[in-house]
């Protein structure tokens, strides 16, 4: 989300009172929170209508955009639903891309979780005929390991999106990084 319409929203002001109390247009207000350039002097009144510095809000579109692209690299994981190993190939090729700092740690983190994620049920695959031989005749074990593998995948993107807007940070993560 833009950084002014969340200042904006969390002062409980609707874009028309935002273009009235800084005295720019409405549309002025709905190109910058539609992720226009913000500077000058609807930089300064954009700032003094929400009661923050002008450094503020040019730091903070930093921010987003960079934000972005971690929600990019995390939802580039889903790319392992249709490509083998899309989920580690992708989210490393954008996170080698980027020059943020925070950026590429977010994205090694996703990249590690997709790995362990990964080599897991690489085993469990091979380990489904096995399985479904000696104990559960008849019962297709590999649909299933597939099938949980797929929806772990979208609940794991979906959580760390969410997470991603709320606090700019991943709620699945390991505690400790190889990467």
């Amino acid at each position: 989300m833009n950084h002014v319409k969340f200042l904006r929203e969390q002062q409980k002001m609707t874009q028309t009172e935002l273009a009235e109390q800084s005295g720019v247009s409405l549309r002025t207000v709905q190109r910058v929170e539609a992720g226009g350039s913000l500077k000058g002097f609807t930089l300064k009144a954009i700032a003094r209508a929400l009661k923050k510095d002008p450094k503020d809000l040019l730091f903070q579109s930093k921010i987003v955009k960079n934000i972005k692209q971690a929600k990019m690299i995390n939802f580039s994981v889903l790319s392992g639903l249709i490509l083998p190993f899309g989920e580690i190939i992708f989210p490393l090729i954008l996170t080698n891309k980027t020059k943020d700092a925070k950026v590429r740690k977010i994205g090694k983190e996703i990249i590690e979780v997709q790995v362990l994620l990964t080599a897991f049920f690489s085993i469990m695959f091979l380990l489904s005929p096995f399985v479904q031989y000696y104990l559960l005749p008849g019962v297709p074990v590999f649909l299933f390991f597939l099938m949980l593998f797929c929806v772990l995948k979208i609940v794991f993107v979906v959580l760390n999106g969410k997470s991603l807007n709320q606090s700019e940070a991943l709620v699945i993560r390991l505690k400790n990084s190889f990467l």
